[in-house]
C-alpha cells in the first residue's frame, strides 16, 4: 500500500513538471531540430539569413496549430537546440490560446488588459510566464490582426537582431 501512494505521488510530482517547460505541442526549448521536424512534418529548416549570437538556425510552419488555435510558428536553434520559438495567429484567438496556456504553463506571473491612450490604437492584451530564465509572452493588439506568442530562454530577445 504504501508503494502505490510512493508511485502515486511520484506520477503526480512527474505531471506537474511536465508543465515546468514552456512548449509548442510537445516541442520543448533545448529541443533538437529533429523534434522539431517530427512534430512539424511541414517545417522547413534553414540557416539564419544575418548573423546573430542567439540563434544559427530557424525552422518555420505555415500550418502550427497550438492549443486548438491556427498559426504560423518559428523555431531558433543555436547548436541544434531551441532557443525560442515565435508563434503568430490571429487577434481574435488571444483569449483562447492564452486559456490554453494557463492550463498548459501555469499561472501567469502578469497578465494585464490596458486601453491605450490614443484609443485609435485600440486595447493590449498581454499575458507573461517567468522561469528561471525562460519567459513566454502574449501579446494582442486588438486593432491588428495578428498577435503573438513569443517564449525565449537566456538574453534570446536582446540579441536576436542586434547588429553585428
Amino acid at each position: 500500500m504504501i508503494r502505490m501512494r510512493t508511485l502515486a505521488g511520484l506520477l503526480l510530482l512527474y505531471a506537474g513538471c511536465a508543465h515546468a517547460q514552456y512548449d509548442a505541442n510537445g516541442v520543448a526549448l533545448g529541443a533538437t531540430e529533429k523534434d522539431v521536424l517530427k512534430q512539424f512534418p511541414t517545417a522547413h529548416c534553414a540557416a539564419l539569413q544575418w548573423k546573430s549570437m542567439a540563434a544559427e538556425r530557424r525552422c518555420d510552419d505555415s500550418k502550427a496549430l497550438i492549443g486548438g488555435v491556427p498559426g504560423r510558428i518559428t523555431f531558433y536553434l543555436k547548436r541544434d537546440r531551441i532557443e525560442a520559438f515565435d508563434l503568430r495567429f490571429d487577434t481574435k484567438d488571444a483569449e483562447r490560446l492564452g486559456a490554453f496556456l494557463k492550463k498548459r504553463y501555469g499561472a501567469p506571473a502578469e497578465e494585464r488588459r490596458s486601453k491605450l491612450e490614443d484609443q485609435r490604437r485600440g486595447d493590449i492584451y498581454k499575458v507573461e510566464w517567468k522561469k528561471g530564465e525562460e519567459r513566454a509572452v502574449l501579446t494582442a493588439l486588438s486593432t491588428k490582426g495578428r498577435a503573438s506568442l513569443t517564449v525565449w530562454r537566456g538574453d534570446f530577445e536582446d540579441e536576436i537582431y542586434r547588429v553585428r
